[in-house]
């Protein structure tokens, strides 16, 4: 009987040896697991470039050689951003990260199962027509937004030219998110006592001659955080400087490539906080259905010496020069 039960008990001892190697085991295959990433970026231009950069340097950081990252581009085109989506799914990606709002549509589309993290996106409500937006996409998609206080942009406009009476607001018809913003800053101008008019262009064909007709009617422009904007500053520039004409943007780069001011958001740092959210979704410390979408925290006035000394712009103190 003695000897049963000492048999018993190095049974029981040896499965729980076995069980603990086995844990320990899996706790290794945990550490060591590999991820695939697919990045589908909308367009090439300073700011959807430097969110994607951030995004890859978190993403790096957290995983070294652990993670895969592949970057695709649309060129501007949203059906090559469902191709590129397309493909991810196709090769099983772990997860997708979508920069700018046609690239973020194209990749909801494309799947429903593998998580899909935004960034560069101004309202996701609007991006994904979700009535009464919460704040929570829900599913498998969330990520980061780029979205300004519209009502501090508008009221930027005033700090620099309260002696302005027309503000025309120039932007892309087809970016849902820049007819949200520049309806929002037309409200705030109005509410400050200007007359401010939409100038809708369809793509960068029509964008020289609708800012001819913006610049020619207007005291001020106004461009959102818009992608065929950025990708095409060189055309408003040699528009609106000539004429004497200052724009106002909506983010860093552009305001570098033809505007005076703006109250801007780091891209990078977007990017990075994209990336922090990708590491919990990979490895299970964050469930992407219930993740609300983040604000970037801080905002800067920049202002570009060039064309406010070429247009005779003073700038007031609490401004960055664009370097």
């Amino acid at each position: 009987m003695k000897k049963m039960r000492r048999l018993t008990a190095l049974i029981v001892i040896a499965a729980l040896v076995l069980s603990l190697a086995a844990c320990g085991n899996g706790g290794n295959q945990d550490e060591q697991k590999k991820y695939t990433v697919g990045v589908v970026q909308l367009i090439q231009h300073v700011a959807l470039d430097a969110a994607t950069q951030g995004f890859v340097d978190a993403l790096t950081e957290k995983l070294g050689d652990r993670v895969s990252i592949t970057v695709q581009n649309g060129q501007g085109e949203p059906t090559t951003c469902a191709t590129i989506a397309n493909g991810f799914v196709a090769s099983k990606v772990d997860l997708i990260m979508a920069n700018a709002t046609p690239a973020l549509q194209a990749a909801a589309a494309a799947t429903s199962d593998i998580p899909i993290l935004g960034t560069s996106i101004t309202e996701y409500g609007v991006a994904l027509d979700i009535a009464n937006f919460n704040g929570v996409v829900g599913g498998n998609v969330s990520g980061t937004s780029d979205l300004a206080p519209l009502d501090q942009q508008a009221a930027m406009v005033k700090e620099l030219f309260p002696n302005a009476k027309n503000v025309g607001l120039l932007y892309c018809s087809g970016e849902p998110n820049s007819l949200y913003q520049v309806n929002m800053v037309k409200k705030y101008l109005e509410d400050l006592g200007y007359t401010a008019t939409l100038y809708p262009f369809s793509d960068s064909n029509d964008l020289a001659l609708v800012a001819n007709t913006a610049v020619s009617a207007s005291d001020v422009i106004y461009v959102p955080t818009d992608n065929t904007v950025a990708s095409n500053t060189g055309i408003i520039d040699n528009i609106a400087r000539p004429a004497g004409v200052p724009v106002v943007a909506g983010e860093k780069g552009i305001a570098a490539g033809c505007g005076v001011a703006t109250l801007s958001i780091d891209y990078y740092d977007l990017g990075y906080a994209t990336g922090l959210m990708a590491y919990k979704v990979l490895t299970g410390e964050a469930d992407i259905s219930t993740m609300p979408i983040e604000y970037a925290p801080n905002f800067t006035k920049m202002y570009n010496p060039e064309i406010c000394e070429a247009l005779g712009v003073t700038i007031p103190e609490g401004y960055v020069a664009i370097e």
